[in-house]
């Protein structure tokens, strides 16, 4: 009788300890959950990685972050609990790297990954010259984020690392833009002359000299290259440049037909319907996110209820399916208004499309699955639209 007595109570201690055990990890985690939805819950621009395991007598909570004040709260909310724990988080960027957190993208177009594997997806890309903060580096590949936030991997041969000090020389120098949709760069001061690399519209480079009808230009690798003037800009005349019209949004738009897509894609080699876009604001002076489910959230709602009329040109139109009782908006499409019903976009190859359903080049498709439209040319510096100029990232402050 004894003995059964005995094992009933450790049955019964037991149930309750794991009981016990399961409502700690169960609060554990939705301390978690709520920080992460706070300070982190679009992962393609912030970094929260972070899992709650249990560990006996404790809960362990443990991962990575970007963000120094999610950790805090999250150690915070974790003491009021009462919970029993072990915190540890890792604050990046990483302290392996050193000093050299900062990057300048060294090839004319880098391809960023969504894992550091080259067979991995294409997530997006960045142009020669584009500075990135870099998080950790993991089998030769660097976690980077971009100018427009996102976060993602390169390989390490597209992205010369750097410490600030080299970053601010290098911001503080003269520069050029190049602005024609493709060329090279050559090792003398005549086209014939041994190329350097390719060049893509977009790209920037110090500005050491001229000769002739050529810039002398430095890579961030420190090549040396020499490049015709009439397909560059001095970098800092372009950016103190007014804000674009819609008919210069279209005429850049407009330079990009017959380029075929390229999912991930963000340069005149090759675009996504996002990076198409993303594309012709940037060499307008105008920094747009980088996915069209996160550019429907910038500039200001254009009023399309009644039809199309209120739209003007270099309005953002996006396409997708609408929300319903079972299921959640979905953005999978963006195009920009050229006027008259028609948009130009990035779909097989870049090309005009009517929402007019006696054009010739009406899309049945874009029509059915439009959801709304934003104006981003008259909410520059506010409504999350940043010019390149304002930009951080460009002055060294990330």
């Amino acid at each position: 009788m004894s003995k059964l007595i005995i094992i009933i109570f450790a049955f019964f201690f037991v149930s309750r300890n794991t009981q016990a055990q399961e409502n700690s990890m169960k609060s554990a985690v939705n301390i978690v959950e709520e920080i992460k939805f706070r300070y982190a819950p679009d992962k393609r621009v912030a970094i929260f990685n972070v899992k709650a395991s249990d560990s006996g007598d404790f809960v362990k909570i443990s991962g990575e972050t970007n963000i120094p004040e999610a950790a805090d709260q999250l150690s915070q909310m974790l003491e009021r609990s009462g919970l029993k724990f072990k915190l540890d988080i890792r604050i990046l960027p990483a302290d392996s790297l050193g000093e050299k957190i900062y990057g300048l993208v060294n090839l004319s177009v880098a391809n960023i990954r969504s894992t550091p594997d080259h067979a991995a997806e294409l997530a997006t890309q960045a142009l020669l010259g584009t500075p990135v903060k870099i998080f950790k580096a993991l089998a030769g590949f660097y976690l980077v984020q971009t100018p427009d936030n996102y976060i993602a991997w390169v390989d390490t041969d597209g992205v010369t690392r750097m410490s600030k000090s080299m970053l601010d020389k290098w911001i503080n120098s003269e520069k050029i833009i190049y602005l024609r949709e493709y060329g090279f760069a050559f090792s003398g001061p005549d086209e014939k002359s041994l190329r350097v690399s390719d060049l893509t519209a977009g790209n920037i480079l110090v500005k050491l000299g001229e000769e002739n009808n050529f810039f002398k230009v430095k890579y961030p690798d420190g090549r040396i290259g020499f490049v015709e003037k009439n397909d560059c800009s001095n970098l800092s005349v372009w950016l103190d440049r007014t804000a674009p019209s819609g008919k210069d949004i279209i005429k850049t738009a407009e330079l990009f037909i017959g380029i075929p897509y390229l999912w991930g894609g963000t340069s005149a080699k090759g675009m996504d319907c996002s990076g198409f876009t993303k594309t012709v604001y940037f060499l307008n002076g105008i920094v747009l996110a980088r996915d069209a489910s996160q550019q429907v959230n910038q500039g200001i709602l254009v009023d399309t209820q009644n039809g199309f009329d209120k739209l003007l040109p270099g309005d953002l139109l996006f396409f997708g399916t609408v929300e319903t009782d079972s299921t959640k908006e979905r953005v999978t499409h963006v195009g920009i208004y050229k006027g008259n019903q028609q948009f130009i976009h990035e779909s097989g190859r870049v090309k005009v499309n009517s929402l007019d359903r006696n054009a010739p080049d009406f899309s049945e498709y874009r029509l059915t699955h439009f959801i709304r439209a934003r104006r981003i040319i008259s909410s520059i510096d506010s409504n999350d639209v940043m010019p390149v100029k304002k930009n951080k990232f460009y002055h060294g402050e990330f």
